[in-house]
């Protein structure tokens, strides 16, 4: 009880120092402020809380000090590190479309299937010499896959550019 006494006290007269200077510095109501806080320290000192406190923080920094020096904790760190850097890296990597196989996103398989629309038909027959293919109409382009390029896409084509 004497020690959690003590130690409350030398908190107290520090704190009651500390808030001195603030007074000084800042006016009376943060200086009161400061004193109120100061008290903390004795009031627990008093209550017998001081040492339950202490016991507290000895424990917690006994338990960091433990993980700070075990090889194993440094090991999931350092696992952990490298499944961020990975995460992330495949993110990039989707974006760009590297390592990514055809079929495999959503745009890729809108694109196969626009591109299919435009090959001719198994058994279609190439026209024969000398005849002049009739006119046949443009197909439209289809919609790209990214929502973003279909408004510059529909200005390119009002202006006649493809």
């Amino acid at each position: 009880m004497t020690t959690g006494l003590t130690l409350g006290a030398i908190l107290t007269v520090v704190g009651l120092l500390i808030s001195f200077f603030v007074w000084r510095r800042k006016g009376l109501a943060y200086g009161l402020r400061g004193v109120a806080w100061s008290l903390l320290p004795l009031v627990a000192g008093l209550l017998g809380l001081m040492t339950i406190i202490w016991q507290a923080v000895v424990g917690i920094v006994g338990i960091l000090v433990g993980l700070i020096f075990n090889p194993l904790v440094w090991a999931g760190v350092a696992l952990g590190g490298l499944m961020v850097v990975l995460y992330v890296a495949s993110g990039f990597m989707k974006a760009k479309g590297i390592g990514v196989k055809p079929g495999a996103r959503p745009q890729d398989k809108a694109r196969a299937r626009t591109e299919g629309e435009g090959t001719p038909a198994a058994g279609a027959a190439p026209p024969a010499a000398g005849q002049v293919n009739a006119a046949q109409p443009k197909k439209a382009k289809a919609p790209a896959a990214d929502d973003d390029f279909g408004d510059i896409e529909a200005l390119l084509r009002k202006r006649g550019i493809e």
